[in-house]
């Protein structure tokens, strides 16, 4: 039987040019690059200019993902960014990047879904493609994040940093197999009740501010290790796939203990997990495609390859992808 598969064209990703390391934070805050590699192996992150804002870093990362796709931005009539720090209350940031590109027609929007945000976007492209409302889709993931940390919080200014990840999706044929190239199957879930434990503490309706983000950083852990679980084994059962087919494990890159211990939990192969984590640390929705261009470009993606892509972010909200290069 005939399907339409979004098919993964190209990816790009962007860093800011300022580079924080451990050392450097050591020197403002109580903490050491010691403490900070044991607890979540992050060694540096990287933080945006003064003036630079979050369609900067997406319309970087798309224009890169546009050139390794081969393909011209006339061509993309949909753009999906995942963000939890936009530009703007309003206008989508997405608007901006579609202007940027000179593009003036499809449609374009973000998507918040913290931490999830890219997995959702891409779930959501996947979901127009295959309905036949758009051809080609870009989707990004990009964050600011650093606008929004207390930096005297030395649990939570460590962890997270700033940079953007894209890819070109296109809407192809296939025969409706897991030979297929292309997104096989995607799943998303969501519980508030566990708003508390990870937040910002502001808002345009709640305090007319940005505010800061708030973590219980131990709750955070056991549920993100236990939450993945059921939106991967539902990838598993809709694809009769296991940890044992797939090529590699590209998780949100959170904390390298978080990654070890779901890729344990999982039973998938530590070889199998690409980590970019200690390049630049939580960078939200955009560090899967940040992980995911670091291993196209270096050559670990290959053409046939399975791949599992899955997060979790504030919310809580989770979700998986599951896709044949």
């Amino acid at each position: 039987m005939s399907v339409i598969r979004s098919t993964v064209l190209g990816t790009g990703s962007y860093l800011p040019a300022k580079c924080l390391t451990n050392d450097d934070l050591a020197k403002t805050v109580d903490t050491s690059d010691e403490w900070i590699v044991q607890r979540t192996g992050i060694k540096q992150r990287h933080i945006a200019a003064e003036g630079e804002v979050t369609s900067d870093l997406a319309f970087n990362a798309a224009t890169a993902a546009l050139e390794s796709a081969g393909v011209d931005a006339q061509d993309i009539d949909l753009i999906i960014l995942a963000t939890a720090t936009p530009d703007n209350t309003f206008p989508a940031s997405a608007v901006t990047v579609q202007h940027r590109l000179g593009i003036h027609h499809g449609f374009a929007f973000d998507v918040q879904a913290v931490c999830s945000g890219f997995v959702y976007a891409l779930a959501t492209a996947d979901a127009y493609l295959r309905t036949g409302m758009a051809k080609r889709a870009l989707v990004i993931g990009a964050e600011t994040f650093s606008r929004i940390l207390n930096w005297e919080d030395r649990t939570t200014c460590v962890l997270f940093g700033d940079g953007a990840g894209a890819v070109v999706l296109e809407a192809r044929e296939g025969e409706g197999t897991i030979a297929d190239r292309g997104i096989l199957t995607s799943h998303l879930r969501s519980d508030g009740q566990h708003k508390e434990k990870l937040y910002v503490d502001g808002g345009p309706s709640a305090t007319q501010t940005t505010g800061h983000l708030r973590m219980e950083g131990r709750e955070v852990f056991k549920h993100a290790v236990g939450m993945i679980t059921d939106v991967i084994e539902d990838a598993y059962k809709a694809t009769g796939l296991s940890s044992d087919d797939l090529t590699w494990f590209i998780p949100h890159q959170a904390n390298k203990r978080i990654i070890d211990a779901s890729a344990k939990k999982l039973g998938i192969a530590p070889e199998k997990v690409v980590t970019t984590v200690q390049l630049h640390g939580n960078t939200s929705a955009a560090s899967i495609p940040l992980a995911l261009d670091t291993a196209v470009r270096d050559g670990r993606v290959k053409e046939g390859d399975i791949i599992l892509l899955e997060a979790m972010g504030g919310g809580f909200t989770w979700g998986s992808a599951l896709l044949r290069w």
